[in-house]
């Protein structure tokens, strides 16, 4: 009688490289995030910023002329600080650009390792077919000469 021989489940190799590439992927996706809450603040600043500068000017209208020196000097420091908070915005948003950068070379390396881990699936699949036809051959092949000898007796 042919025994069936049980298969192992299948294994990848370089499963370890591959949870390491994910988590890689996670860190550098939460890296992202946070530059763009970065970016997104720095955002919210400019237009604080702008919305002061409109109050400002309102206000300028209505003030008594002999507090135009001050509006003046107040608006000037609001432009400045304009120029600063956009300054500021724009190297974080090449700080955002580089880490997008950094998450799709990720992605990439992890998406590679999946495609590598599929084929071997694959082939880790048809081999196992492939030893159950020759399982079964061979056990069709034993009943046949057991069938074909006790035939004979």
């Amino acid at each position: 009688m042919v025994e069936r021989v049980v298969s192992m489940p299948f294994r990848y190799r370089l499963q370890k490289v591959l949870d390491f590439r994910i988590n890689q992927k996670e860190e550098q996706l939460m890296r992202v995030q946070k530059a763009q809450s970065a970016v997104n603040e720095a955002e919210n600043n400019i237009r604080n910023n702008n919305q002061a500068i409109v109050d400002t000017k309102n206000g300028m209208r209505s003030a008594d002329p002999s507090l135009y020196d001050y509006y003046d000097k107040f608006l000037k420091h609001l432009y400045e600080k304009a120029e600063k908070l956009e300054q500021i915005r724009q190297e974080l948003q090449e700080i955002l650009d580089e880490e997008i950068r950094k998450l799709v070379k990720c992605e990439q390396n992890v998406k590679v390792l999946e495609k590598h881990k599929d084929k071997n699936k694959e082939i880790y699949l048809q081999e196992e077919k492939a030893e159950e036809l020759k399982q079964f051959s061979e056990l069709g092949v034993t009943r046949f000469f057991r069938k074909k000898t006790e035939n004979q007796q």
